[in-house]
């Protein structure tokens, strides 16, 4: 691994950004929430291009909230707190009762992990979260591995609780396998017949739907173009894509292909697997003015692509939905690979 300072946070504290790498592809990801800042991977001509839509620097990291880190204690939505073992509690929220990614403020993305163990091809980092954290129970600790190979990254995610919580992570990234640009002649296709319906606040109803001869339809490959900006009433809502597909398991827990995107421009194409049953995809519908990207250019609504592995948002309100409760002397354990390859045609 190397390890090079990346800047100074607004309090002080030094951030590093670590590169993992292999004979094909590298990776840089900051000590800074587990901030993917690169992913260096051969297109069909063999030039290497960042796949990531990453940020000019740490200021625009730290000002952005959730770009490209890791998301916990609850990644997606949650209404008005959870109960937990009969209590409730409130959580961090907004206005409307709803907590965002943990809460908006001292989120996990901006705060500085534990190096707990790296080589070159591997980094471990580890956040110890108090009880009481974002309004959550019990003492966690989170450890994630980000590992490199010819082809992919891989993603790891440990967790454990002194008391019953629950937990839903995920890790924010932005992509764009072109390098720069809209995303909108990307074409996308997911392993999910259905999907969780939202009501206005984007908060999941309950109803698990099919996609079949909606929008939402992504069982064969489609460019996103064609679909962020139906006039179905869901896709309006969030104006574009930003929902919650149900992927198809082969049994809970296993690691089956879940998503891909492809560039016909570049020939690249990732494929993506978890073990996680459900993908919140998100087509960059809320942008920042003044936001720039790594080469300084502005960034705008598009330009990035969000494969949100993770379990359904507002699980632990919906019996319903997959449990995402952790209790003491149990461990949380989550896979996700992103699987990089290039032809070019930009298809397979």
């Amino acid at each position: 691994m190397v390890k090079l300072p990346f800047g100074v946070k607004a309090d002080g504290q030094q951030v590093h950004a670590c590169t993992i790498a292999s004979t094909r592809l590298r990776a840089t990801i900051l000590d800074m929430g587990g901030t993917i800042t690169a992913v260096m991977v051969p297109d069909a001509q063999g030039r290497m291009r960042n796949v990531v839509l990453g940020l000019a620097d740490l200021a625009a990291y730290e000002a952005s909230g959730w770009w490209n880190c890791l998301i916990g204690r609850y990644a997606n939505r949650l209404k008005n707190g959870v109960m937990v073992d009969g209590r409730h509690y409130p959580l961090s929220r907004d206005s409307n009762g709803i907590s965002l990614h943990g809460g908006r403020g001292d989120s996990w993305g901006s705060r500085l992990w534990e190096i707990a163990e790296a080589n070159d091809a591997a980094l471990r980092l580890r956040l110890v979260s108090p009880d009481g954290d974002q309004g959550f129970p019990g003492t966690v600790t989170a450890d994630v591995t980000y590992t490199v190979s010819d082809d992919a990254l891989r993603l790891d995610y440990a967790a454990t609780t002194d008391a019953t919580t629950v937990i839903n992570l995920t890790n924010h990234v932005y992509f764009n396998l072109a390098g720069s640009g809209s995303v909108l002649g990307h074409q996308l296709q997911l392993n999910a017949d259905a999907m969780t319906m939202t009501d206005a606040q984007q908060i999941p109803t309950g109803e698990v739907a099919p996609v079949a001869g909606t929008g939402f339809d992504f069982r064969k490959p489609q460019t996103i173009g064609g679909r962020v900006d139906s006039s179905e009433p869901q896709m309006a809502l969030a104006g574009g894509l930003d929902h919650n597909f149900v992927l198809n398991k082969s049994g809970v827990g296993a690691s089956d292909w879940a998503a891909r995107l492809s560039d016909p421009q570049s020939g690249i194409r990732l494929d993506l697997l978890t073990t996680e049953p459900g993908i919140q995809v998100y087509s960059t519908n809320n942008v920042k003015p003044g936001q720039f990207n790594a080469q300084g250019i502005e960034i705008q609504r598009r330009d990035g692509l969000a494969l949100e592995t993770q379990h359904f948002p507002d699980s632990p309100n919906h019996p319903g939905f997959p449990s995402t409760l952790l209790r003491p002397g149990e461990t949380f354990r989550s896979t996700t690979i992103f699987r990089f390859s290039s032809d070019r045609s930009g298809s397979h």
